[in-house]
């Protein structure tokens, strides 16, 4: 699309929400149900563009993407009435006779730019909270994931008029056109350096922003850790999408006193969930493009793997990997993997590792494997990131009951459930004077009686 073309959707929208259809409760629910029944509906060729895109299996493209949609669109029609209602709040004295109340109304015109390594799940999450907080919603897609992008698209058109929903594809130049236009709010999901972009064009118009950005989040392995629960769970969310996850673990900072028999485990564990030769794994995926391929393998250092290391560059699949010795100076701990290669580092005491954590730049997750309750509590008290999990990696996201989002580096703002609801609502504080009674002390000319009565209302 061109830019003259963007700008008429964008119109479309605001006429759209304007004309008030999105205010009704009745409306967004009747929406919702709408949405689920579409997803229910192309199940079958969401997943194949899932696998076509990434090479996912069925049973990962339900448990991390549709599955978890479908969750949030349940949720929010269960809460969704609560929600949106008014909320009164204690009114002071000195306003004497009030309601105050605070009423959630949407922003309006809302876009999504989504990312290409969780495409279904990254567009659809935020369309569902947005839609229910009463917004109209132009939805930006990754050219890079273009088999979900379409079945996105046909399901959003089958489902919606498009001044109310949309569907944009294409590439940056279409990206370029949509961040020049006038939004209410923009939700954006991908790298650091393109938020940096979509931040610096929404401050033109100052639209609030939300970003989901990504980072190197650290796993750290106390002497305390049942190693072979550890290294099970930490396989599983780290090698997950090949390591295209944003929330993975980038890689392990563990006690020396256990690194060798982690490093056992661990390769145990890839044999168990992967096969002898994950290369040749049906159910084991690849990497989104050629590009990223590249990148990923320049990481590996063969004189620093202990397990996996190989590629296919025909089917863009890389072993899961694992590299010991590594250092915070190496190539792969330069800038976030996004990949199947997990470099094992050590630490020379916990206080050593959370300095060094908080040294630099705050991540999106962090993940700490741990027997000692007070370690957890000084880990999760001490250390800057967006959210986590105690003796389990990457699950913190998949639930509607607690927001995720990112911190300082790794991004802002939060989403699911009641607080994506809140994201893309602004709240209107109002107070209701009633008519009947007029105190006199605030209108001039002041006196000294007048004068004492405020200070007491305002005490």
């Amino acid at each position: 699309m061109n830019e003259i073309e963007i700008k008429t959707i964008v119109d479309r929208q605001w006429a759209c929400f304007l004309g008030g259809s999105t205010l009704d409760l009745s409306f967004r629910l009747y929406s919702l149900r709408k949405l689920k029944a579409g997803i229910q509906k192309y199940e079958t060729e969401i997943h194949a563009a899932l696998q076509k895109d990434l090479g996912k299996s069925s049973s990962e493209s339900y448990m991390c993407e549709t599955g978890l949609v479908l969750s949030e669109i349940n949720h929010m029609l269960k809460h969704l009435k609560s929600y949106a209602k008014e909320k009164t709040v204690k009114t002071p004295l000195v306003q004497f006779h009030s309601r105050s109340f605070v009423k959630p109304s949407p922003y309006g015109v809302v876009l999504i730019m989504s990312p290409w390594n969780y495409p279904f799940l990254l567009t659809m999450d935020p369309l569902v909270d947005a839609l229910a907080a009463g917004n109209t919603v132009v939805l930006k897609p990754s050219a890079y994931s273009p088999h979900t992008s379409e079945i996105i698209r046909k399901i959003i058109a089958e489902c919606f008029e498009p001044d109310y929903v949309t569907v944009i594809t294409g590439g940056r130049a279409e990206n370029m056109c949509l961040l020049k236009e006038h939004f209410d709010y923009i939700f954006f999901t991908g790298s650091q350096a393109v938020g940096k972009e979509v931040m610096r064009h929404a401050s033109e118009h100052l639209t609030p922003v939300t970003l989901e950005l990504g980072g190197k989040s650290p796993c750290i392995v106390d002497k305390t850790a049942n190693l072979r629960l550890t290294a099970k769970r930490l396989v599983f969310g780290k090698y997950l999408n090949c390591g295209q996850t944003c929330v993975a673990p980038d890689y392990v900072y563990c006690d020396p006193s256990i690194r060798d028999d982690l490093i056992a485990e661990i390769k145990k564990q890839i044999v168990r969930q992967f096969g002898n030769d994950p290369l040749l794994n049906p159910d084991y995926g690849k990497i989104i493009n050629e590009k990223h391929f590249n990148r990923i393998t320049e990481f590996i250092d063969m004189n620093k793997v202990v397990c996996g290391g190989k590629f296919d560059r025909q089917t863009l699949k890389i072993e899961p990997t694992v590299m010991n010795q590594v250092t915070f100076s190496d190539p792969v701990m330069q800038q976030e993997i996004f990949g199947p290669v997990l470099p094992i580092l050590t630490y020379d005491s916990l206080d050593h590792a959370i300095e060094k954590i908080n040294s630099m730049a705050h991540p999106l997750a962090l993940y700490l494997f741990t027997s000692d309750k007070a370690a957890a509590r000084k880990v999760t008290a001490k250390c800057g990131f967006g959210g986590g999990c105690i003796n389990d990696v990457v699950i913190h996201l998949a639930t509607s009951e607690m927001s995720f989002g990112g911190f300082g580096e790794s991004g802002m703002g939060a989403y699911h459930g009641e607080e994506g609801f809140r994201t893309f609502s602004h709240y209107k504080s109002i107070v209701d004077k009633k008519t009947w009674m007029d105190l006199p002390m605030r209108y001039q000319p002041y006196t000294k009686l007048n004068g004492k009565l405020v200070r007491t209302f305002l005490k």
